[in-house]
């Protein structure tokens, strides 16, 4: 991401309230199911921290990891407020090594900031990242999304589809992957009808 792309979501995230809420996403806590304590866990471009704190308070050793440092400092205070510990990193999803087989789970939730080239290294950074018989959480934008205009990029090739998605982990076991209508209220950034796209996939034993 280039440093212009952090700067505009630095401002976009600079007011005193949490732009996409301070409640995790709707299927992300469906899914309190299938997690186990003490399970590492990775938030990707996890921004103000509402989904890793929230991973963090379902007993889960969470890693939180954004490129907007912006974005952190209010994660941080969300931790605090609620009591939650979580371990923070800066970065930038372009360049950062993402670890080799260390995390249970890997929750990624709309991060359609990603065109396609950059999609698919970030797809390979989670898989590799993953333990075998680690989970994928993933949720984005379908195209009609383009026509609801509640929330996410207006760049089709950033939105998913179920067959991108299927053909993009076509080595996982696919759990779950569905594409459905639903209204969204994630703070002023998401808010309303959307386009969904849901994705459950455990890496091979």
């Amino acid at each position: 991401m280039s440093s212009d792309q952090v700067s505009i979501w630095d401002t976009r995230f600079a007011g005193d309230n949490f732009l996409f809420g301070t409640q995790p996403n709707a299927f992300l806590a469906s899914q309190g199911a299938r997690l186990q304590r003490g399970w590492k866990a990775l938030a990707v471009a996890d921004g103000e921290g509402r989904n890793g704190v929230w991973l963090a308070e379902q007993g889960l050793d969470v890693l939180s990891v954004d490129a907007s440092s912006v974005a952190q400092d209010k994660a941080k205070r969300l931790a605090q407020e609620r009591g939650a510990t979580l371990r923070f990193e800066l970065a930038d999803l372009e360049s950062w090594t993402f670890p080799d087989r260390q995390f249970d789970v890997v929750a990624a939730i709309f991060i359609q900031f990603a065109g396609p080239a950059l999609r698919a290294q970030i797809f390979d950074g989670i898989k590799q990242s993953l333990k075998p018989g680690g989970i994928v959480l993933l949720e984005g934008y379908g195209p009609k999304q383009l026509e609801y205009r509640t929330g996410g990029p207006p760049i089709l090739e950033n939105l998913y589809t179920e067959a991108m998605l299927g053909d993009a982990f076509h080595d996982f076991e696919i759990l779950e992957l569905r594409a459905y209508d639903a209204v969204v209220q994630e703070g002023a950034g998401h808010s309303g009808m959307s386009s969904l796209v849901d994705l459950i996939a455990r890496k091979p034993e």
